[in-house]
C-alpha cells in the first residue's frame, strides 16, 4: 500500500498507533484431545450421590433365582420365604488440580490486539478441563480395565481352552469371534442372568477384530464400489448381539514433567471387556459397575472450574479444578475380561 514504509512504520509505533502482531490469532499448536475419545463415561453410568461415603442395598441372587414356591398343604400354608438382602459401601474422594496466572507476565499479551490469544484464563480453564478428563480416565482404567479386577478373566493364546479360561488372539486367522463372544453370552446370561450388551476394546484389539478373516467375510457381501463395506464399532456390536461397542483410544504422557515424553493409551489397548451395565443408575436391574460421582461443593457439579485471587502483592491468580469421581464394581457376574487379545 502506498505511503506504508519503514519510516511510517517506526512514527506509527513511536505514536502507539502501531501494534505489531506477535501472536496468530487463528491458529495454534494445542493438543487437546478430541471429547468423542475420552473413555470414562461410555460404558458404565454415572451415579451422582449425595454423600461422599454412603451404603446401597444387594438382594441376594441366589435367593432371587430360587424355585421358592411350594405345594399348598391341605388346611395348612407354607413357610414365608426369604429374601435376603446386604449392604456394601462406597467412598468417594476429591483430586486437584490448580494452575496460576502472573498477571504482570499477562499485560503485553493482552494489550495487543490479540484476543484469541491473549485469554489466559481461558485457555488454562480449557488445559484444566483437559487434565480432568484424562485424570477420569485413568481412573477408569484403574477401577474396570486391567488385570485382576474382575473374577471372570480370560488370557488370549493359540488354544481355545474353556477349562482354563483360555480364547484365540483375535489376530490368529483361527480365531471366531462371533463364536467366542456367543459363547462368553451364554455364559453370562447363565450366571448372572443377564445378557452382555457393552464391549469395551482397546485400540489393538479393535484393529485385530476389522482384520479378522471371519469379521470380514460377513461383511464383504454388504458393499459396493462406491460404498465398501468396512467394519466399525456398529457392525461389531450388530455381530456380537450388542447394544454398544466402544474403542478405548484416550492417550495421555506417562513420563514426569521434565521427563522425554511417553505416549501411551490409557488402557490397555491389547484388552477387551464385555459388560451388562445399565444406561442409567436403576434400583430393579443390576449393572456390573457404576461411576460414583460427589458434588463436593454442593452446587451440582461434580467437576467444577474455581478461580480466585492470589495473595496481596503476588499480582497473581488461580484457576482450580476439583473432581469428586469413583468407580465401582458392583456386579463382578456381569464382567468378562479379555487380556492379550492380540
Amino acid at each position: 500500500m502506498s505511503g506504508i514504509n519503514a519510516g511510517s512504520i517506526q512514527v506509527e509505533i513511536a505514536k502507539g498507533n502501531f501494534h505489531p502482531n506477535v501472536v496468530l490469532t487463528n491458529m495454534a499448536m494445542a493438543y487437546f484431545q478430541s471429547q468423542d475419545a475420552y473413555v470414562a463415561k461410555q460404558l458404565f453410568p454415572i451415579l451422582p450421590v449425595r454423600l461422599s461415603t454412603a451404603s446401597y442395598y444387594i438382594f441376594d441372587k441366589a435367593d432371587l433365582a430360587r424355585d421358592n414356591v411350594r405345594r399348598k398343604p391341605a388346611l395348612g400354608r407354607v413357610q414365608p420365604t426369604v429374601i435376603s438382602n446386604h449392604q456394601d459401601t462406597y467412598s468417594v474422594f476429591v483430586d486437584q488440580i490448580i494452575m496460576g496466572i502472573d498477571q504482570m507476565a499477562q499485560t503485553n499479551i493482552q494489550r495487543l490486539p490479540v484476543p484469541g490469544a491473549s485469554d489466559p484464563r481461558k485457555a488454562k480453564t480449557r488445559t484444566i478441563a483437559e487434565q480432568m478428563n484424562i485424570h477420569q480416565d485413568i481412573v477408569f482404567a484403574d477401577g474396570f480395565f486391567k488385570p485382576g479386577v474382575w473374577k471372570d478373566e480370560w488370557q488370549g493364546g493359540a488354544a481355545y481352552a474353556k477349562d482354563s479360561n483360555g480364547f484365540i488372539k483375535f489376530n490368529d486367522a483361527n480365531c471366531d469371534p462371533i463364536k467366542l463372544f456367543d459363547d462368553f453370552r451364554t455364559r453370562m446370561k447363565k450366571k448372572g442372568r443377564r445378557a452382555p450388551n457393552k464391549l469395551g476394546l482397546g485400540e489393538d484389539a479393535f484393529n485385530a477384530l476389522k482384520e479378522n478373516p471371519i469379521i470380514l467375510d460377513h461383511v464383504k457381501y454388504g458393499g459396493s464400489t462406491a460404498n465398501p463395506a468396512i467394519v466399525n464399532e456398529n457392525v461389531l456390536a450388530e455381530m456380537f448381539g450388542l447394544k454398544k461397542v466402544v474403542v478405548f483410544g484416550s492417550t495421555y504422557n506417562k513420563a514426569g514433567f521434565g521427563q522425554e515424553e511417553d505416549m501411551n493409551f490409557i488402557c490397555s489397548p491389547d484388552s477387551a471387556l464385555l459388560v451388562y451395565a445399565t444406561d442409567s443408575p436403576a434400583i430393579d436391574e443390576p449393572s456390573a459397575g457404576y461411576t460414583f460421582t460427589w458434588d463436593m461443593l454442593g452446587d451440582g457439579n461434580y467437576m467444577p472450574v474455581l478461580q480466585y485471587p492470589g495473595e496481596n502483592g503476588s499480582h497473581a491468580e488461580f484457576i482450580e479444578g476439583l473432581m469428586g469421581v469413583s468407580t465401582k464394581k458392583t456386579a463382578d457376574d456381569l464382567g468378562i475380561f479379555l487380556k492379550g487379545c492380540v
